[in-house]
């Protein structure tokens, strides 16, 4: 479209296009068979798509956006390719999944496995970083299960859709606290453990020699706070 052609009072292009204005109620009847068209789709994909996705998933997701979007709008392209389009990705999923169930390496380098993030109140910093979590972003995971401290923490998991997965001890130790640090009244009121201390980056709990001026061992930081439990 030339610039010339560009009228800011011009509503009938605002508003509909190139397209004729009758085009609109095709619009609609396009959108319908679409969309049933691809609730059904997703219906024979599984019920894993109603749920977090997996990378695959979530793949597959963003294709078929990509693929009804055009058939709605363009009125010179037909429905039957998008449809062909939908089913071929249907049974590529779906295939996918038959070959991933069969095939250990083929499921883990498709879906991703699970990755321990925390494990008896320490952070495992090396896997906080290669899967992207920040300690606030586990720290909120941890506060959402009423957990208060790393001390309360067996075990982290992060599964292969993104959730969370955590167990706690069934007698707590002492631990790093996770509540913020804004909220200065209720760090405060949480209870120290005299003469204990914890790494300040993963939690780790010290021994007196640990915390007198040396580094972390589990991390290689050199922060020490009071633990708390």
């Amino acid at each position: 479209m030339k610039k010339e052609d560009i009228h800011l009072d011009d509503w009938k292009r605002i508003l509909f296009g190139d397209a004729p204005a009758e085009f609109a109620l095709e619009v609609l009847v396009r959108t319908l068979l679409i969309y049933f068209i691809f609730l059904l789709v997703l219906r024979l994909m599984g019920k894993r798509m109603n749920s977090q996705l997996t990378i695959t998933e979530l793949a597959v997701m963003v294709t078929l956006g990509a693929i009804v979007a055009v058939p709605m709008q363009i009125p010179n392209r037909g429905l039957l390719p998008a449809v062909v389009l939908l089913l071929v990705v249907l049974f590529m999923q779906r295939g996918l999944n038959w070959w991933a169930l069969r095939r250990r390496k083929v499921e883990l380098t498709l879906q991703g496995d699970v990755t321990i993030l925390a494990k008896d109140g320490v952070l495992l910093m090396d896997k906080l970083k290669a899967e992207r979590v920040s300690h606030e972003q586990l720290y909120a995971q941890l506060r959402g299960k009423k957990i208060t401290h790393l001390g309360e923490v067996k075990r982290v998991y992060m599964e292969a859709d993104g959730l969370f997965s955590i167990y706690k001890r069934k007698k707590p130790g002492p631990g790093l606290s996770v509540l913020p640090e804004q909220d200065e009244n209720l760090r405060e009121a949480q209870q120290k453990v005299p003469d204990q201390k914890v790494c300040n980056y993963c939690g780790y709990l010290a021994t007196a020699t640990d915390h007198a001026g040396n580094q972390c061992p589990k991390c290689g930081h050199a922060e020490w706070v009071a633990a708390v439990q």
